[in-house]
């Protein structure tokens, strides 16, 4: 194989990732426009050369052990199914790191058969993209099956029909995009039956996140190890204008953080709030407003296992609509360091004054950020009901219409969505003080919108 010219790396060797790696932006490309037609090819086929850190499988799980499961989590684009291909390339071919033998029977396993054809195998990340024209396999789409010169067979299976997968046996699979299959209970369930071949059956599992209970219980399991990206992560394989447009219409909303961050974003049926509500409730900006407030909900204590201090800005206009401004909470931080936050958040947002919840800290709130700024005006209160009881009335008011969102506030919406109704917790827990106190969605949003 022809190396690189002396005057750009003396010792490349394309065989080692770790020179390409080694070379700058501008001797890569000096590298690649001298290369020859055939060293392009086995360039392109070089998985270690290009393969981001989240493309790569860990050698271990959680437990110590060997993984069984390997799922690859991410946002559109992150580079999900050019990783499935080339870690089933690499099982076929017997490919170290890898693999440490070749696979005889592997499952490719889709939404739909459809999916399976037009994205895992002949997709421009597809399998037959990744293998080098004289290591291709050859795709008989009347069997369903791609075959490599020396034997190794793939069969494609649709999640749609669960029993294709009952009675044959593999020693590998790769699943695309479980988190959309319409039975994937039902089809991940036999195929572990089928995964017997080998000395280390395995599978690979890439998918953008859904909060389906299979998916979480998959990635609980000891036995399995995750990795995650989001689109950004591969930005330099994406049109250049994709990520400048989608992010600055999706960034912060619910889809933009499933299909673009690759989070799982849970939604309780029983949550006072919903995600739907709150992407109906955001704007862009605030129109002017009649009064705006900082409410603080200081932690009981301070350090690293101390609560979170909920520090949230909110402002009415004068039709009383109320403007959710800004979520400036902070965790394991000294008085100090909140009141500092607080007190920040005050001047730039030129807010009336600063509203504090002293049922924690009595007269030490007020105390700490008059140290800090004496011209803040510190209106303190003192919580006499729950915080439960005082969040549903700002539900409600949520449910009206008369309460909006301006930006995306993720934790705090996080919180939100996952605060259940009082009626649903057990009654042992319909207290201030249980593990919610100091950081209910409840102390950083209702007393803002409260007090507004």
């Amino acid at each position: 194989m022809k190396t690189a010219s002396p005057e750009i790396a003396p010792s490349f060797d394309w065989n080692s990732p770790d020179d390409w790696i080694k070379l700058s932006p501008e001797q890569k490309l000096y590298t690649l426009t001298e290369a020859e037609d055939d060293d392009l090819d086995e360039i392109a086929t070089n998985w270690e050369i290009f393969a981001h850190n989240h493309q790569y499988p860990p050698d271990l799980a959680a437990s110590g052990k060997p993984w069984q499961t390997w799922l690859i989590i991410g946002g559109r684009g992150a580079g999900k199914t050019r990783a499935g291909a080339e870690w089933v390339r690499a099982q076929a071919l017997g490919l170290p790191p890898f693999a440490s033998e070749k696979a005889s029977h592997i499952a490719l396993i889709g939404e739909t058969e459809h999916e399976v054809r037009e994205v895992m195998i002949e997709g421009v990340s597809g399998l037959l993209a990744v293998h080098g024209w004289h290591e291709r396999p050859v795709w008989q789409p009347s069997r369903k099956r791609l075959e490599w010169s020396d034997g190794q067979i793939a069969q494609a299976f649709s999640a749609d029909d669960p029993q294709s997968l009952r009675g044959p046996q593999f020693c590998c699979a790769w699943s695309d995009e479980m988190a959309k299959w319409r039975y994937a209970q039902d089809a991940f369930d036999m195929l572990q039956f089928g995964l017997r071949l080998g000395a280390q059956p395995r599978q690979l599992i890439t998918t953008t996140p859904r909060p389906s209970e299979l998916l979480k219980r998959l990635i609980e399991h000891p036995t399995s190890v995750v990795t995650r990206a989001a689109t950004r992560a591969n930005a330099h394989n994406l049109a250049p204008t994709f990520l400048q447009t989608v992010m600055g219409r999706y960034a912060g909303t619910r889809t933009g953080r499933q299909e673009l961050e690759g989070e799982i974003i849970e939604e309780r049926p029983d949550a006072l709030w919903s995600r739907t509500l709150l992407e109906n409730c955001r704007v862009t900006e605030a129109p002017p407003l009649q009064r705006i407030v900082v409410a603080v909900d200081p932690p009981a204590s301070s350090g690293k296992r101390a609560d979170s201090c909920g520090i949230v800005a909110a402002g009415i206009t004068d039709g009383e609509m109320v403007y959710v401004l800004a979520d400036d909470t902070v965790s394991s931080v000294s008085p100090n360091a909140w009141a500092s936050k607080a007190i920040a958040l005050w001047h730039r947002l030129e807010a009336d004054t600063v509203v504090a919840e002293v049922n924690q800290g009595g007269d030490m709130v007020r105390t700490v950020i008059n140290g800090l700024d004496a011209s803040v005006p510190v209106i303190p209160v003192r919580a006499m009901r729950g915080k439960w009881l005082r969040a549903e009335p700002v539900a409600a008011l949520y449910e009206q219409g008369r309460v909006k969102h301006a930006g995306h506030f993720t934790a705090l919406e996080d919180e939100m969505c996952d605060s259940p109704s009082p009626a649903c917790r057990p009654a042992s827990r319909r207290t201030a003080s249980t593990r919610w106190s100091g950081r209910s969605p409840n102390s950083r949003c209702s007393r803002a919108a409260d007090r507004g």
